[in-house]
């Protein structure tokens, strides 16, 4: 009998992730991850995780499985809460989640499970996994969800072929729904508990009065750019690989730069460094005919630049840039040469809609063309690309 470990948020998914797996035949130990007791810095004011612990224990119970929590509060302080503070001041929009899982659930969890002899370790995340034989060797696809509304892909674009060989997702190929109603039919205490929000198994985040406690305010200037700072193309790109095309594509992906002679100061923030491009909230400036958008952040000189409305040209680029050392393909096999090229379904950030480009791979890097301009391009999120529903490959963008 194969075993599983099951990673137990206290949520409804991984509870009826457990209950699918011991269905199906394997012998399935369910585990907590406590992530967080730091008393220095304080994530929320809520501490959901002693309930999210108990609802997993009780589920546990009903289910007849073994169960243990295990702390990981130091590595996902030194993986995720530092990283998180050091992107944010550099001007950075990180995302916490997708390091979660590369760094905590699919690594340090997972060398725990192996350390239970476990064969495999399952989430309760909406995606799905296709084994596939190429040439006598395991090839591991990662697909998106059943459920549209609720695929979860995204957050697991960082995933490797070894830490998919030893995973499962027992929910993949089922809807919200039928999800809730397996744990109300078998009567789970979480059947109707509701979807947990933040940071995987933290809960959630006040995002400004977390970054202050370690991110000082600093009193700044908001500019209003009233030029559009820079013309972009509206028609699908179609670029020929030849010498000049490295031009293009730096200028095409060359994220917007202000001064603050391209328009007029309107007010003041407590510091650039809490602040993302595409933001509304949090800037407290009215007087304007439409809603002020942060357009970008300048934390060296604690500068917010902004734009009016939501179709400002300064929130809308046309491509976006990845390191060469950023670039992470899921399916190496696919994996692009220097100077190919190759069209895929893209997003920028979770439940976006796929969106057409064109990937170029240089010596430098991966440039990633939009057919049409795309809002709230920042440094720091994941771009992902797709093939039809599989996750080829994604990367942090620059």
């Amino acid at each position: 009998m194969k075993r599983v470990v099951v990673g137990m948020s206290g949520g409804v998914d991984s509870s009826v992730a457990a209950y699918l797996l011991k269905e199906q035949g394997y012998e399935v130990i369910g585990m907590f991850m406590k992530n967080w007791h730091d008393d220095s810095v304080t994530i929320s004011d809520e501490c959901p995780w002693v309930e999210d612990s108990n609802d997993a224990m009780i589920v546990a119970q009903n289910l007849g499985i073994p169960f243990q929590a295990i702390d990981l509060s130091k590595e996902y302080k030194e993986r995720i809460v530092d990283y998180m503070f050091e992107e944010y001041q550099k001007g950075r929009t990180p995302n916490p989640d997708v390091l979660c899982n590369r760094e905590i659930k699919f690594d340090i969890f997972l060398k725990a499970a192996l350390k239970l002899k476990a064969d495999f370790i399952a989430t309760g995340h909406y995606c799905r996994k296709e084994t596939i034989d190429q040439h006598g060797q395991a090839i591991h696809r990662l697909l998106a969800g059943i459920d549209p509304n609720k695929d979860q892909s995204y957050f697991l674009c960082q995933l490797t072929q070894d830490q998919l060989a030893k995973a499962l997702f027992p929910i993949g190929e089922l809807t919200k729904p039928q999800v809730r109603e397996i744990a109300k039919e078998i009567g789970l205490v979480t059947a109707d508990k509701k979807d947990s929000q933040g940071l995987c198994f933290v809960g959630k985040v006040r995002l400004p009065e977390f970054l202050q406690q370690k991110l000082a305010p600093q009193k700044g200037t908001v500019i209003e750019v009233t030029s559009s700072g820079r013309p972009f193309e509206n028609n699908p790109v179609d670029i020929a690989l030849n010498d000049a095309e490295i031009t293009t594509l730096r200028k095409l992906t060359a994220p917007f730069s202000y001064t603050i002679e391209d328009g007029k100061a309107v007010g003041e923030h407590n510091g650039a460094h809490y602040f993302t491009i595409g933001q509304r909230k949090g800037l407290n400036i009215g007087g304007t005919p439409e809603p002020l958008f942060i357009i970008d952040t300048d934390t060296k000189q604690n500068i917010i630049y902004t734009g009016q409305g939501e179709d400002h040209p300064g929130l809308y680029r046309k491509g976006l840039f990845v390191t060469k050392e950023e670039i992470h393909w899921v399916r190496q096999d696919k994996a692009l040469l220097e100077d190919e090229s190759r069209e895929y379904q893209v997003r920028i950030r979770y439940r976006q809609d796929l969106e057409s480009a064109r990937l170029f791979m240089k010596e430098d890097g991966l440039y990633v063309i939009f057919n049409h301009p795309q809002k709230a391009i920042a440094a720091g999120q994941f771009v992902v690309w797709y093939d039809g529903d599989e996750l080829i490959g994604s990367g942090v963008i620059a």
